[in-house]
């Protein structure tokens, strides 16, 4: 399933501050601006439906035009859920429409048809069943990709920890501009001028993934090119406490998800971490916003979401 969500319709919301703020949920306003577009068995395009009637008039005049013509029109391609893509877009839509701006124009296209593939991958070791299964995925990325290119993209980005570490491969013959979340994280900490905590050491970050041999790999890679040293938990911390406060989470346990959690993140810590990256959907918003040790921990979607909306405000975008 491909979303394409209008822009100037989640604009024009945006713009209406009351409207907005009276919503239930502020992911609500990009939904409403959506059109589905299905594809058969082979992989084409089917039909078009819309989902909204109160803005399918607007929808359909604008789809051939302000949509497909902005020059800073951002693709992306879903993340590991359909909800994980949602938070992604809740950030780029209401960031990038502070102080009254009009929102950042984009296309989705999300396939919830892979969302359980991305999850499963736990492992990128050489296995040919494993092997042909990312391999199957990657071709499916890239399509996402060609799509949103057809559709007037003009820079594209992936909400999703696992599918950038195949980064590389899916952007191979891309022309526009494609942000790896590795590299948007990693900018972000060299700007931010950090002190190692150890003389004469590199500063060193900390990086929990419950895929660790995937997203963990590619973020180690990215911060490694600025002249980080990346720290990620020893085997026993994985099997004794980050994934037992998974399965604690999934069992609803919030307490001992919790509890496993702060355990994880101070053992990167007491290794002298300046910062420890939340490099897992599953591992954000375990910890209470009022946790003192959120303070040393960042979703790198944040960092994403900031360098699309920068790229897309800059004005420097190819016509």
């Amino acid at each position: 399933m491909f979303t394409i969500n209008c822009p100037q319709v989640v604009g024009n919301l945006s713009r209406d501050r009351t409207r907005c703020r009276t919503t239930a949920n502020p992911c609500f306003s990009v939904k409403m601006s959506s059109i589905l577009v299905q594809t058969d068995e082979s992989g084409n395009l089917s039909e078009s439906k819309k989902i909204s009637s109160s803005c399918s008039a607007q929808v359909k005049s604008q789809a051939q035009n302000s949509l497909l013509g902005q020059a800073n029109t951002v693709g992306i391609i879903g993340g590991a859920s359909v909800l994980s893509t949602l938070v992604f877009l809740e950030k780029l839509v209401w960031w990038g429409s502070r102080d009254g701006e009009e929102s950042v124009p984009f296309v989705v296209c999300s396939d919830p048809a892979i969302d359980g593939a991305l999850v499963s991958q736990g492992s990128i070791h050489p296995s040919l069943d494993g092997a042909d299964r990312n391999e199957a995925i990657i071709q499916n990325l890239r399509h996402k990709r060609v799509f949103l290119e057809q559709s007037g993209a003009r820079c594209l980005v992936m909400p999703c920890h696992v599918s950038n570490a195949w980064h590389e491969k899916i952007s191979d013959g891309c022309s526009l501009p494609f942000f790896h979340i590795g590299e948007c994280v990693a900018e972000e900490l060299k700007e931010a001028k950090l002190k190692p905590h150890d003389a004469g050491s590199n500063v060193r970050i900390g990086v929990l993934a419950t895929s660790e041999t995937i997203a963990a790999g590619s973020y180690k890679e990215k911060l490694g090119n600025q002249g980080f040293e990346v720290v990620l938990p020893d085997k026993a911390t994985m099997e004794h406490i980050l994934i037992p406060a998974i399965d604690s989470l999934n069992k609803r346990d919030i307490e001992g998800a919790r509890n496993l959690l702060r355990i994880a993140i101070h053992v990167l810590l007491i290794r002298a971490v300046n910062i420890v990256i939340l490099a897992s959907d599953e591992l954000q918003n375990i910890l209470p916003r009022e946790d003192p040790l959120l303070k040393k921990c960042i979703d790198p979607m944040d960092a994403l979401a900031r360098s699309t909306i920068k790229w897309a405000k800059s004005g420097k975008q190819d016509t």
